[in-house]
């Protein structure tokens, strides 16, 4: 067998590596090679076409499963490639991030001992239909899944794997979202269709309606639901219509509408990029995650599988706390965002010092808010640059005896993480949405004297190769 760039070939998935990446082995003219291939599963046969070849490896992109594997079942949802693991057991899928993720750390974070200092395995609570948070693309191009074939049409759903131009209508329910929303989707497709205003044709650049966001309050059983359109057709389309429409639909779980005009040419919504205006209802709905609210807007970050949060809080929460004297000692909470686990932190221990650094100035007036509406004491937030923090506010200097790390998904810079271990504080914990980040990080923290102790791992997204880590390092 020839391995080139842009080859295509048909290969059984033999095994899985992190990040849901299915691997096989090949044997070339040049050696053997290990290709891997996203979003595949051990057992499949699948097409796929070769994107990178380096020496003794090749990646390699799905382009369709010929045949499925022994390994999975039948489910009763739409297929998408926001959850290509869905078919597969979930007890299966957890077994795969479990290992997969622990083989990561011992491999790039050098952590040998990993297994010995393994934790737990924290399921999602939920199997199914968790997220409350989700965005469904308009557009001229529609993929039919049925034929396989690509079609001028209006379109709304999911983007077809592997392409930005397409998308497939979603007819019922994905798995992940609120079912009755989704089943209802086509419903609402067919409305908007009616009103003669175009999807938005993402190669000309051109349309009206562009993308349909979200979001759910399981709280209060709520939707939030925003339409994201061009300015170009907007004098034509009759708000408080689409607003009767989806009180009908949705009755009273619809908490508010808000029409938000994006002339963007790059096809995302993003909320910041034009005017929004709340038409009708209110613009935030509230979540609670143990025993405290919180506001969320359309544009507030906030964690995707509130049941699932919870779980990865009160073990943040947990390794804070355990066997910790916090006398005397404050706290920080960096890249704190919107608060969450600042406030948690300050709700649970008594007398708490707890500060929360986040450098975006929004997140933080955010974060106030959510403190002020809980009633939450002992809980201070600041808009800061790490680095710069103590130099700002010297009354913490020396009193910082734990710091909670909870990074996007890049994981912290090299030289922010330095800033961080020069803040002194004797116990760090780590939590991640990226454990290969944090497995670089965690060689940088044992080189600067800090030993960890324990490392958890809490999936919040099933049917996802998502997994999110905790580790507790102390000096």
């Amino acid at each position: 067998m020839k391995l080139k760039k842009g080859e295509k070939l048909a290969l059984t998935v033999q095994d899985m590596a992190f990040g849901g990446k299915g691997l096989t082995r090949v044997e070339t003219e040049q050696g053997n090679f290990v290709v891997f291939i996203p979003n595949a599963i051990p057992g499949q046969k699948v097409e796929v076409q070769i994107t990178k070849k380096r020496k003794k490896h090749a990646e390699a992109r799905l382009l369709k499963v010929l045949e499925h594997s022994p390994e999975e079942v039948e489910v009763p949802f739409q297929p998408i490639s926001g959850a290509p693991y869905i078919t597969l057991p979930i007890e299966k899928q957890r077994s795969y991030k479990k290992e997969t993720t622990l083989n990561l750390f011992e491999k790039l974070g050098q952590i040998k001992e990993v297994r010995s200092l393994f934790d737990e395995y924290i399921a999602s609570p939920k199997d199914y239909n968790y997220r409350n948070k989700m965005e469904y693309s308009f557009s001229e191009i529609r993929h039919d899944i049925h034929i396989d074939e690509e079609i001028d049409d209006f379109a709304l759903g999911f983007k077809h794997r592997g392409t930005w131009w397409k998308v497939e209508n979603l007819d019922k329910e994905s798995g992940l979202f609120d079912a009755e929303l989704e089943n209802g989707l086509k419903k609402i497709r067919e409305y908007l269709q009616a009103t003669g205003l175009p999807a938005w044709h993402p190669p000309k650049k051109t349309g009206f309606f562009r993308h349909l966001v979200v979001r759910k309050s399981f709280a209060d059983d709520e939707l939030l639901i925003n339409l994201v359109t061009s300015s170009k057709g907007k004098e034509q389309f009759d708000t408080q219509e689409f607003v009767a429409f989806l009180q009908k639909l949705l009755g009273k779980r619809l908490a508010g509408f808000i029409h938000t005009i994006n002339d963007d040419v790059a096809d995302r919504a993003k909320l910041e990029k034009g005017p929004s205006d709340t038409a009708w209802g209110k613009s935030m709905i509230i979540e609670r995650v143990l025993g405290l609210n919180f506001e969320i807007s359309m544009q507030s970050f906030f964690q995707t599988n509130p049941s699932s949060a919870e779980k990865l809080y009160q073990k943040v929460i947990d390794y804070a706390t355990e066997e910790n004297d916090l006398n005397n000692q404050v706290i920080m909470d960096l890249f704190c965002g919107t608060g969450t686990i600042g406030q948690l932190l300050a709700s649970q221990i008594e007398n708490a010092q707890i500060i929360g650094v986040d450098i975006v100035e929004s997140a933080i007036e955010n974060a106030k808010r959510n403190a002020r509406l809980n009633g939450v004491e002992g809980v201070e937030f600041y808009a800061s640059d790490v680095g710069k923090f103590l130099l700002n506010y010297p009354q913490y200097e020396g009193k910082i005896g734990t710091i909670v790390l909870d990074p996007p998904r890049g994981g912290i810079a090299p030289k922010t993480l330095r800033k961080v271990i020069k803040l002194g504080a004797n116990r760090i914990v780590y939590v991640s949405c990226n454990p290969a980040t944090q497995a670089r990080d965690a060689i940088e923290l044992k080189s600067a004297g800090y030993q960890l102790k324990k490392v958890s791992l809490v999936d919040q997204f099933p049917h996802t190769s998502h997994i999110e880590s905790v580790m507790l390092f102390e000096k």
